[in-house]
């Protein structure tokens, strides 16, 4: 009784306001103690490494770090000018050349010189290798320009050495042009790849981010025509039956992803279960190619992203009152009128949330292309991969990565937006 009279006084002793608040603030204090488990965990696992890779697309170091002296001495050359540095800027690249040659650093530093202009990297660890012999000493002072020549006369183009003077820059934006099929010219101009070379996005409608889109967007249409049918039959049918039938819809998420890759190449190939069918039942008189093009992509990924749009337009519709369909037909509407009128507006929402994750997942899609599609079928997520794997410019992958990621939040802006409108015309 002394502590309930002793905590009745502290209670009485501050206003109602005050003591609003502050149970506010303890309330709150404990949610954030509950999740801060998870903000730490979503934070290490998501947010950084999506920190990581929009730093890695503007972070240029390797060349600013072999050849460090070389960059300032070509601070003051104006390739608009002299067709070529001064004597100065020869010497100082030829110590670097075989400094880096010695520690085996300047492959790495010739790998990215590569990125920003053909040939570069076997001019660089040509002369690196060839500089690395060269008795150093008086006799050197002021050949050092005759002896570049001398192992390859590209060392008199402006355009190495305006390469080797731009892209020593500590953070760059060379990457996000790369990926728009653009670059930097010898004076650092922003200019378009020669057209042989183009392939991200001044190329037309094939190239690979408007295919990426296209491919999408008509996996996610053939998603919603073939999804609301069977959300719509199991949203209506008996519990007993449809609970039977999301079974088989559940089913593929039990199944790997590769597993049931593989499955469409079975059934596509040439030799392949549908081109026997066909056969036997006179449809086609010789066997044609369903795979390893664009036709097994979008067919692959359809089935493999049809529950992904089933299981948001069924949870939606279980919502939606069958009460409201048979007024409107007890009022004079046809089956489909009520339909129309009355069922479908209200499962829009459905269609919209699934319509935006099969899109997204869509847009990252790298296994199934990969393995179905053919050289002129893969989408943004193969070029990041191979980047990342192959030649290994981690720059140009996390550019393109952070393009893709640009257009899903554009996506996600777009059908809030939407979303909302209609929320708005429907309130």
């Amino acid at each position: 009784m002394v502590q309930a009279a002793q905590t009745f006084q502290v209670a009485e002793g501050m206003s109602l306001k005050a003591a609003l608040a502050k149970a506010e603030r303890r309330n709150k204090t404990r949610a954030l103690l509950l999740v801060l488990p998870l903000l730490v965990f979503v934070s290490f696992t998501f947010l950084a490494p999506i920190a990581q890779m929009m730093f890695r697309s503007i972070d240029n170091p390797v060349v600013a770090g072999v050849f460090s002296e070389t960059l300032i001495v070509l601070e003051d050359w104006d390739p608009s000018g002299a067709p070529t540095p001064p004597e100065k800027a020869y010497e100082t690249l030829a110590a670097e050349l075989a400094r880096g040659y010695k520690n085996r650093t300047v492959g790495r530093a010739a790998t990215r010189l590569n990125y920003s202009q053909g040939g570069m990297r076997s001019l660089i660890t040509k002369t690196a290798r060839k500089i690395s012999r060269v008795q150093v000493g008086p006799f050197m002072e002021g050949r050092w320009k005759d002896k570049f020549l001398e192992i390859d006369k590209d060392w008199g183009d402006r355009e190495v050495w305006a390469t080797i003077k731009y892209s020593g820059d500590r953070y760059t934006a060379e990457f996000f042009l790369k990926a728009l099929d653009l670059g930097y010219d010898w004076d650092k101009s922003v200019t378009a790849e020669p057209e042989n070379r183009q392939l991200y996005f001044l190329t037309g409608f094939d190239s690979v981010w408007w295919r990426t889109f296209w491919i999408s967007a008509l996996v996610t249409a053939l998603c919603v025509l073939l999804g609301y049918p069977v959300a719509y039959l199991l949203a209506n049918l008996p519990l007993r039956i449809s609970n039977l039938l999301m079974i088989l819809v559940l089913l593929p998420f039990w199944t790997s992803l590769l597993v049931r890759t593989t499955a469409w190449i079975v059934v596509l190939q040439t030799e392949g279960v549908l081109n026997d069918v066909m056969m036997f039942m006179g449809i086609i008189d010789e066997r044609i190619q369903l795979i390893f093009n664009r036709f097994g992509v979008v067919i692959a990924m359809t089935h493999i992203l049809l529950p992904f749009m089933i299981l948001p337009i069924y949870s939606v519709m279980k919502t939606i009152p069958p009460s409201y369909e048979r007024a409107a037909r007890s009022l004079g509407a046809t089956p489909w009128t009520a339909f129309w009128k009355v069922y479908f507006p209200q499962s829009l929402s459905g269609i919209g949330a699934g319509g935006l994750l099969v899109f997204i997942l869509a847009l990252g899609y790298y296994i199934t292309p990969a393995l179905v599609g053919g050289p002129t079928d893969q989408l943004v997520s193969y070029f990041i991969a191979d980047h990342t794997n192959r030649s290994l410019n981690w720059g140009l992958a996390s550019s393109l990565g952070a393009f893709l990621l640009a257009g899903v939040l554009a996506v996600y802006v777009l059908y809030d937006k939407l979303v909302g409108i209609d929320n708005m015309k429907l309130g």
